[in-house]
């Protein structure tokens, strides 16, 4: 595959039984071979993209001390503030050029979950900054429930296989600010080569150049959304909870060209995670003869605890 393939939400939420199959074979066969698609037809309208953008650019534009004063230590960057080259990527020791936000789970009150997950942290200077941010999660949170609905049928499982265990999910949304460069990057890129943690990905701001998928042969493409689509992508949990059936796919961004470097960048990827307790182990249905089983039992918070550590955002 030499180009993402492109679907539409509105076919799997059709009440055409052969539309809503065809979207199950598309995508299905997208995660097979490529790890990515672009979605259309999803739960993002243009006004709340509009007020997201603008509420992270002002978030990104004040003064680096006020932006500070949110970076919550502790916890792991979960929440709040992660300043500029604090994360890398797994294997790598020159920090990405990025700083980031993150926007938590909104829990119910009465959930067991409720006191395993540090609190939202509120922006005191921006009054919409955390309500547009809560908005955006929830219309992706509800998004990734019906592709991950799509995903169970292709997998033979019962549609609503996942539904209880995204709920109340350990789900992150993730508003990234590459700044310009102003210096030759000593072998750092915006984001170096990785692959995600959790179940999938789905990643509003890949309409300009930047964001590179690697496909089987090795080889690295260009994955651009179209303007009213976002990028959906597997991540680590699901792929061993598939036996690497559906496969998480190496990506990175890459540092623009050197007459661009004066230009900001900014992405807004929200990782889908289930509850901590969710077991990974790898499921019956997709171990047979010739696909035997390739990874050993984890829970969902067992391995993300592995991955935090390895991306030294948590000691």
């Amino acid at each position: 595959m030499n180009k993402i393939p492109s679907v539409n939400l509105a076919d799997f939420l059709s009440t055409d039984e052969s539309k809503k199959q065809q979207f199950i074979d598309e995508i299905g066969h997208a995660y097979e071979n490529i790890g990515f698609v672009a979605l259309k037809g999803h739960f993002l309208d243009d006004q709340l993209v509009e007020n997201l953008y603008t509420e992270i650019k002002n978030f990104f534009d004040l003064p680096l001390e006020t932006k500070e004063k949110y970076e919550i230590p502790g916890i792991g960057g979960q929440r709040g503030y992660v300043s500029f080259g604090k994360e890398s990527a797994k294997g790598k020791k020159e920090g990405d050029l990025k700083e980031f936000w993150h926007f938590g789970q909104y829990v119910d009150k009465d959930s067991k979950y409720a006191n395993e997950y540090p609190e939202n942290v509120t922006v005191n200077e921006l009054a919409n900054f955390n309500k547009v941010g809560k908005e955006t999660y929830q219309m992706l949170e509800k998004t990734a429930k019906y592709v991950l609905r799509s995903l169970a049928l292709h997998l033979g499982l019962e549609e609503t296989y996942f539904d209880n265990y995204i709920k109340n999910g350990n789900s992150i949304l993730r508003p990234i600010h590459y700044p310009p460069i102003k210096t030759e990057p000593k072998g750092a890129e915006r984001a170096a080569a990785h692959g995600d943690i959790n179940l999938i990905t789905l990643l509003m701001g890949a309409q300009g150049k930047g964001l590179q998928v690697q496909n089987h042969k090795g080889e690295w493409i260009d994955a651009m959304a179209a303007p009213d689509e976002i990028m959906i992508n597997v991540g680590d949990m699901l792929s061993r909870h598939s036996n690497n059936k559906l496969k998480s796919t190496i990506h990175r961004v890459v540092n623009p060209p050197k007459e661009m470097w004066g230009t900001s960048r900014y992405s807004i990827p929200f990782f889908m995670h289930p509850v901590s307790d969710m077991k990974l182990d790898v499921l019956d249905k997709c171990i047979d003869e010739e696909h035997p089983k390739q990874f050993e039992d984890i829970t969902a918070g067992e391995f993300l605890d592995q991955r935090l550590r390895e991306l030294g955002l948590k000691k």
